[in-house]
């Protein structure tokens, strides 16, 4: 994707202001700058109807999918997101790429023009403001420029307290609640779901993922307080059944999704781009919320919708260039063992929660059954490292260990002493670029199956490898 020039510009104008997903810290959470900010703007995050989603894993599949099913729709719509993978305006674009580059400009220029002029005695508090707040409030100046029919908004994190919490949405999703960011959002699920509840408003309906009882029973008791229509996907819908197919010669894959729910006329099938048993629940969650505002919308645009949806990062699923260059030496296969081999596949997955890696595996298993797999992991310090390293025993036949590129701290010791408590082999070394090339090599070598997992930094820096 190629990166507009005022967006470089911009980039490095924000490096100037506190990075909260650079470097955490705590109590710099607050939704007064964000009004103050937008008031001063005229209320841009207004400009649009809004689709607001929060919730611990799957919110960016599902905002891409209302986002894609708007599309397909006809109507012009925004899509905020996070985190970027490799261009900064991955975060703010449409729902299939990006506006045309004045839109990004006259956005810029506006948010730096009126900005410059504040001194942080201004602000409620005299608090500085912070990077999201700004890429925040710049998404809304950019929908406003495009002039968007609607806004699909994910969440940053948490909710109640989110920079993206100033908008009054048609309506407000909630994907699965895990426990996440402990330390900013409370340790048990109920005081996490209170966090992600914050997103609920007076009288706007709220579509729930199916949750554990804890953290249903809190989003029930927010959306009773506040009058707001309340849909559990567990009751609303009555079935979702998938179907893998693995196109080995286009080395592609796609998931056959059927939803049945008294909420469409009839079933919706579509066949996604986005894997795995969690998705399918994602994009029944996306279409109820569609559904939820947009009663007449036609079910064949929500099936396109769905099937159009892509998202970087999430089981992206792509050819070994290392394969060729190995495939060359292999002259004794014969067209149909290497059109079947696994060892053509690289799986890339930000998952970086125990919950999220266990769905990544069991997609993994589905998808290619039991073939040899090489694994590329890297998390962040605040990951849980000790619970996710278990998870990945008697898996694969070469692990590969290092840090996630150089944005995002990180600890290699505990993540090294996560593994040996788990008694699994692995080669760790700090540079990730010589990791990556050696995970990418072992792959091909070994006719393995290659899954790059535990965090978007580190996905970011397999792409740039994989770039011709």
């Amino acid at each position: 994707m190629a990166q507009y020039a005022c967006l470089n510009e911009l980039q490095t104008w924000l490096d100037s202001y506190l990075n909260f997903e650079r470097t955490p810290k705590k109590n710099i959470f607050w939704l007064d700058t964000m009004e103050y900010l937008c008031a001063l703007f005229d209320a841009p995050q207004n400009f649009a109807s809004a689709f607001h989603i929060a919730g611990s894993k799957g919110k960016g599949s599902v905002s891409a999918m209302i986002a894609s099913i708007l599309d397909a729709g006809g109507y012009k719509t925004g899509l905020y997101a996070s985190p970027h993978i490799l261009d900064f305006v991955e975060r703010i674009g449409s729902a299939h790429g990006v506006f045309a580059e004045d839109v990004y400009e006259r956005a810029a220029n506006e948010l730096k023009e009126k900005i410059a002029s504040l001194s942080d005695d201004d602000l409620p508090g005299g608090r500085a403001i912070t990077w999201f707040e700004l890429v925040t409030l710049y998404g809304f100046l950019c929908f406003r420029q495009a002039r968007t029919d609607y806004n699909v908004l994910e969440v940053g994190l948490g909710g109640r307290l989110d920079a993206t919490n100033v908008v009054l949405p048609k309506v407000c999703c909630i994907t699965p609640i895990e426990l996440e960011h402990t330390e900013f959002l409370g340790d048990t699920i109920e005081k996490v779901a209170g966090e992600k509840a914050g997103i609920i408003k007076e009288g706007v309906p709220v579509v729930v993922a199916e949750q554990t009882p804890e953290a249903k029973a809190v989003f029930q008791k927010i959306a009773k307080e506040r009058h707001a229509p309340f849909y559990s996907i567990d009751e609303v819908v009555q079935s979702v059944r998938t179907e893998y197919v693995l196109d080995s010669e286009k080395k592609t894959a796609s998931m056959k999704t059927t939803i049945v729910s008294d909420m469409f006329s009839r079933p919706i099938t579509a066949n996604l781009r986005l894997l795995g048993a969690f998705q399918a629940q994602n994009a029944a969650l996306a279409a109820i919320a569609v559904k939820t505002v947009l009663p007449d919308i036609d079910e064949k645009m929500l099936e396109k919708g769905l099937e159009n949806a892509i998202l970087p990062g999430r089981f992206e699923v792509f050819e070994n260039p290392m394969a060729k260059k190995n495939a060359s030496q292999k002259k004794t296969r014969s067209p149909a063992e290497n059109a079947s081999s696994a060892r053509s596949f690289v799986i890339l997955d930000g998952a970086h929660t125990p919950n999220s890696v266990r769905f990544t595996l069991e997609t993994m298993r589905h998808v290619f059954g039991k073939k040899k797999c090489t694994l590329l992991f890297a998390c962040a310090a605040d990951k849980d490292a000790k619970e996710i390293a278990p998870l990945f025993k008697n898996q694969f036949d070469s692990v590969f260990l290092t840090k996630p590129g150089n944005v995002k701290q990180s600890d290699v010791g505990t993540l090294a002493a996560a593994f040996d408590e788990a008694a699994i082999p692995y080669d760790l070394n700090e540079d990730f670029a010589v990791q990556i090339q050696k995970a990418f090599t072992r792959a091909a070598e070994t006719d393995s199956l290659l899954l790059v997992t535990g965090s978007f930094y580190l996905l970011a820096e397999v792409k740039k490898f994989m770039l011709p």
